[in-house]
């Protein structure tokens, strides 16, 4: 695949993206309540993206396995990160709205497909992988109460 360019809504942010991996969705709690309803990603290995300015960029930790990124000018949701604990790694999970460009990417799966509201659902014949999939193929572990 071609590399992206993409940025926030105030162009605060401005990336490229050289490679784009697989198209998901998650309907977990927390990317609903982060994103406003699902979030539509593509992954990006760390290798790969190339951003132009880091100083509007705020992280937030949000479990003990990733983390997420917004914009501090205009907060807009940036991307997830599996980072397995350590803060600026791995791949990114890149919102799809933030590309200049999203034509061409295909959904490959959803996650946490459980967690989906009835208010919506997503066509095609894609992976469709439910919350205790979707930990055990990422080797998350749940949060306890």
């Amino acid at each position: 695949m071609t590399e992206r360019t993409g940025g926030c809504l105030c162009g605060a942010v401005r990336f490229t993206a050289k490679s784009l991996g697989g198209f998901g969705v998650c309907h977990c709690e927390q990317c609903r309540r982060w994103a406003g309803s699902a979030l539509f990603a593509a992954t990006v290995p760390e290798a790969d993206m190339m951003i132009e300015d880091v100083r509007s960029i705020r992280t937030f930790r949000s479990s003990p396995w990733a983390s997420r990124a917004f914009c501090g000018t205009c907060g807009s949701t940036l991307w997830y990160r599996f980072d397995h604990g350590v803060d600026r790694s791995g791949n990114y999970e890149l919102a799809v709205g933030l590309l200049d460009d999203a034509n061409g990417l295909t959904l490959e799966r959803e996650i946490f497909s459980d967690q989906q509201p009835d208010c919506w659902q997503l066509a095609g014949d894609h992976l469709r992988m439910t919350r205790a999939q979707t930990l055990e193929k990422y080797g998350a572990q749940p949060e306890t109460d």
